[in-house]
């Protein structure tokens, strides 16, 4: 018996030592790039990650042995919050815990039989790699598209440290447990608002992306045609200026929502009655995340009047001003116009008990929103809204637009979801940013000679604060323009950043003068074919469109859009729940790899589900992969005879085989539809087995077969499929080996019609022996039907592609010469009429069928044990001999 261990150990020493899988630009060759989403390396592999790496793997491969230069890298998203707290738990250093977790899933990447060009390989916390993070930064700041402001931070008052949102745990730290508050910080941002219609408008462009993918980066891009609206303040000279989509529920506002955060508020405030009440709220809503604040699973409503009122523009009503905590400075305005036509506005008000009303309903017959118990979110017609009043609410958006504008009180605008993105993370395990600040030249960025500016080593992680700010020997540098003392920033990247473009640096990974080669780069871009999780179809998705379309306008690249095809793998559960550490319910792939061979854990986790749906783990199943494979292997040891003889029908029927199953495996392959391939191979191998059990092997069809089966394995299985490559004696690898080509004369319609009707008489044979009780009948004999039976199939055939009505068909029969057989065939029309499985795929003659059972015959033999006879409908007196028709022989068992 094959031991899948050692075979996969032996093929991977000999893959690594003919570099087998290394790649160089060619212009010659058609280029392929398949990648796998940037991954952090958390230690050992689970089963999330092997099918990830499986599917990357399986059409990489298939894409190689289809001729294809296929660059198919690995790297570490190294840097991140994690190793830091790791760091902090166990004492030890960031950078040491990384690369014990990148060893430990390098070695089972490699065991699992990847096949990755490991000369690429690079970790984002490489000092030649952030390094280019550091050039892309300055350039971008050099463009105004990286600036500085303040922003809202997390801050843990008893650790004395900002927090990330995933530190924050029900508004309080995760580790001393006491209340995070927000305060103000001046930080880092990447202007991708700068781009925000590029990556909106390209969307379109991305043809081999999942619709939902595509929605919900537009959902986040968030871009929306409104109008801004001004709204007098009473008792004061001035204004305040609302965003809003719908104009059509202007009538309905009964009061206005400002965003804490919003400076206008203090001003507001300031010296009043209302300001202490005010500024304890909006103190308890600082202490909310953004999730709390603005998500319906968040906490409730939140807010209080200001003391202030403004005028509505277009009926004069003196409308108050609250401060609440579902609305955030940073969409529109930061100030909204509330009504009963939103649930969030609804909610505010019942709570705060202000007075709604409504100005739509379904037929614009009035409504009293005092009596209702939800908003009314539906569209319908407008009433008490003066002349507007009577008009479809989607119409009135457009005409209440022009009539705000015409008044000098608003103007249309267009506002966007999206965001400028904050880089700056206060800790110590990121990429330096490359600016100092000097008290004589202020903020000034570091010269690009002198990068990488490295991390320092004379840290202590403690948890409490930053550690680069206790760093003397970081913080303290000289100014490049003035030489004065001068000062670094603290602040670290997001590590966003570093899988933003990585991709690019994969093209030539040792290039020194540039973050890529630009020519290489043009030869290999963009990703050809992209695979990971729908968690990263939003932010990860986005920040690398904005990176290539930023990269392309500095004229490092000339493509704007980093993937051509994405894929989206499923999650892989267990009992139905996700997979997860967390929660203990975890299968172990390194016990399956050890034990049964990594190339049962790849099969089954392709052959189970098609990777974008949900995988459930079954052990049976594995067991079941496994036995297929040795039943792979057991067809190319097998010591049947062969023979080198004209071709039979088996012969022509398992030839057929092949080339259907090669067409349909390529298909599959093609459309990821992984399991539907290796679910015709195992079809295929079980057409092997009974052609060999059939005893009678032709020498070049056999031949052909096996070296297929070898090819069509290789992606799924390669250890498995290089070793059976090399028992048939072929060189040098099954792994660069051409892919095997369809090819449709090797198809022969009759053969296949006689192995189903051959396989159909067993079957029909063993349920008359279940239904006897009959373990060993004395002997078998099949009836094949009277010629005219064949000629009533074959008119009949033509007939029912006329007409479906049972006269048309028998008139059209007795036209023919078979009208001497009337009353057989008035009998017969109906039943296949009503049940056309009846009706024979192919028409044979009389002695083709019989030939056909006496070719069989010895597998029959073999099957039942007995003597099998084979004999003419009008040479048998036997009674069942008129059941004969024709790919149905009658059946008498003795």
């Amino acid at each position: 018996m094959v031991n899948f261990v050692k075979v996969q150990e032996k093929w991977q020493g000999r893959w690594k030592k003919d570099r087998v899988f290394e790649v160089k630009s060619d212009p010659n060759k058609p280029k392929f790039y398949c990648l796998e989403m940037y991954p952090y390396p958390s230690g050992k592999l689970h089963m999330g990650h092997v099918r990830n790496y499986s599917i990357g793997d399986a059409y990489a491969r298939y894409k190689r042995m289809n001729g294809f230069n296929v660059l198919y890298p690995m790297g570490y998203d190294a840097f991140g919050l994690p190793a830091e707290n790791a760091a902090i738990k166990n004492k030890s250093h960031p950078k040491t815990w990384t690369q014990n977790c990148i060893k430990m899933m390098k070695d089972q990447q490699i065991q699992l039989g990847l096949s990755y060009d490991w000369t690429r390989e690079f970790a984002s916390f490489d000092e030649d790699y952030y390094r280019w993070n550091q050039w892309i930064f300055l350039k971008l700041f050099e463009k105004g598209l990286a600036y500085k402001k303040a922003a809202p931070i997390n801050w843990c008052a008893d650790c004395g440290t900002v927090l990330a949102n995933e530190q924050v745990e029900d508004g309080k730290c995760w580790r001393c447990k006491n209340q995070v508050t927000e305060k103000n910080l001046e930080q880092w941002f990447l202007k991708i608002t700068a781009y925000a219609d590029r990556l909106l408008e390209d969307i379109d462009s991305l043809e081999h992306w999942p619709e939902k993918v595509k929605i919900m980066q537009r959902n986040w891009i968030g871009k929306s045609f409104g109008i801004k609206i001004s709204w007098k303040l009473t008792d004061r000279d001035s204004s305040v200026e609302t965003f809003t989509t719908r104009p059509d529920t202007i009538f309905s506002v009964t009061f206005l929502v400002i965003a804490p955060e919003h400076p206008l508020v203090f001003e507001l405030i300031k010296g009043t009655n209302f300001e202490k009440a005010a500024l304890e709220t909006i103190a308890n809503i600082k202490r909310q995340t953004i999730a709390e604040r603005t998500t319906s699973e968040g906490n409730d409503k939140l807010g209080c009047f200001l003391g202030v009122h403004a005028i509505n523009p277009v009926n004069g009503e003196k409308i108050p001003i609250y401060v609440a905590n579902f609305v955030i400075i940073d969409y529109g305005t930061g100030i909204v116009m509330a009504n009963a036509h939103d649930q969030r506005d609804f909610e505010f008000a019942r709570k705060y008990k202000i007075p709604l009303k409504f100005v739509i309903s379904e037929d614009g017959s009035p409504i009293d929103a005092n009596k209702a118990t939800r908003a009314y979110t539906n569209d319908g017609i407008l009433f008490d809204s003066g002349k507007f009043s009577g008009m479809h609410n989607r119409d009135a958006i457009e005409e209440i637009s022009k009539f705000i504008e015409k008044t000098g009180r608003g103007k249309r605008t267009v506002n966007y979801k999206l965001r400028d993105w904050l880089i700056s993370r206060q800790r110590y395990w990121g990429t330096p940013i490359p600016i100092l600040y000097c008290q004589t030249c202020g903020t000034v960025p570091v010269p690009l000679d002198q990068l990488p500016i490295k991390l320092p080593e004379d840290v202590e992680f403690t948890g409490e604060g930053n550690p680069l700010l206790a760093s003397h020997t970081f913080i303290h540098a000289s100014c490049p323009k003035c030489g004065r003392s001068a000062k670094r920033e603290t602040d670290t990247m997001d590590t966003f950043v570093d899988s933003s473009w990585y991709f690019l640096r994969y093209c030539s990974p040792k290039y020194s003068s540039a973050p890529f080669d630009p020519k290489i780069a043009d030869y290999w871009m963009p990703v050809d074919q992209y695979i990971g999780g729908i968690e990263h179809a939003i932010l990860h998705l986005l920040y690398a469109r904005f990176f290539t379309k930023a990269l392309k306008d500095l004229g490092l690249t000339t493509i704007d859009e980093p993937i051509h095809r994405l894929l989206c793998q499923g999650m892989v559960t267990l009992g139905g729940v996700t997979m997860s550490k967390s929660r203990g319910n975890v299968v172990d792939p390194g016990d399956i790899m050890e034990n049964q061979g990594s190339d049962t854990a790849r099969v089954f986790i392709l052959f189970a589900a098609l990777p974008e749906k949900e995988l459930e783990w079954d052990d049976q199943g594995v067991a079941g992969v496994n036995r297929f494979l040795l039943r792979a292997w057991n067809l190319v040891e097998t010591d049947s005879a062969v023979v080198d003889r004209a071709l039979s029908n088996n012969d022509r029927h398992v030839l057929g085989k092949l080339h259907r199953t090669i067409q349909k495996v390529t298909q599959e392959i093609e459309d990821f539809r992984f399991s539907l391939a290796i679910g015709a191979i195992m079809e295929f191998a079980n057409v092997l087995a009974r052609y060999r059990d059939s005893g009678r092997l032709q020498k070049e069809v056999w031949k052909e077969c096996l070296n297929s089966l070898a090819l069509l394995l290789s992606p799924f299985a390669p250890h498995l499929a290089e070793e059976m490559w090399e028992r048939l004696g072929n060189k040098p690898f099954v792994s660069i080996a051409p892919w095997p080509k369809f090819d449709e004369s090797k198809i022969d319609i009759e053969a296949e019609w006689v192995e189903l009707m051959l396989q159909e008489a067993v079957s029909d044979v063993q349920s008359v022996l279940s239904l006897l009780r009959l373990e060993k009948p004395r002997e078998i004999t099949f009836i094949v039907a009277e010629p005219w039976k064949y000629e009533f199939a074959r008119q009949f055939k033509i007939a029912i592609a006329q007409s479906r009505t049972p006269g048309e068909i028998l008139k059209l029969l007795m036209n023919t010469g078979l009208k001497v057989y009337g009353q057989e065939i008035t009998r017969i029309v109906p039943k296949w009429l009503s049940d056309t499985s009846k009706i024979p795929k192919v028409v044979l003659d009389p002695q083709r069928e019989m030939d056909s059972f006496s070719e069989g015959n010895e597998a029959l033999l073999k099957a039942f044990g007995c003597p099998i006879q084979v004999v003419k409908e009008q040479d048998s007196k036997h009674p069942k001999a008129k059941q004969a028709m024709p790919g149905k022989p009658a059946i008498v068992i003795e």
